[in-house]
């Protein structure tokens, strides 16, 4: 379920709270998260996923991190075809999902 947008914060914090898992991109995302709510996260790496990515929970992190766009904190890929994330599809953020429910996380 889409939600991007359409909550305020209270709402997305309950939301957040009840989920089984997270599908996040770069931005706002539950890290440092108190009750541990694991994370699919398809991060590009223009800012480092050690720094800006899912921190203190189960995550699985989706996107090529070793990318030209690497580190470079462009707010616009500079990288024609977005190498970083073309790759990724909707069956690795499936399976991504079924990890860490298999983990029982």
């Amino acid at each position: 379920m889409d939600l991007g947008g359409r909550t305020d914060l209270r709402t997305l914090a309950g939301v957040l709270r009840a989920a089984d898992v997270v599908i996040a991109g770069n931005g706002p995302r539950p890290s440092r998260r108190r009750d541990g709510t694991p994370v699919v996260s398809v991060f590009s790496p223009v800012v480092p996923a050690e720094r800006r990515g899912p921190y203190g929970v189960p995550a699985v992190l989706l996107g090529d991190q070793n990318s030209p766009c690497a580190a470079t904190r462009a707010r616009h890929c500079p990288v024609p075809g977005h190498p970083c994330l073309s790759e990724v599809t909707a069956q690795d953020v499936v399976r991504g999902v079924q990890k860490l429910l298999a983990e029982g996380v």
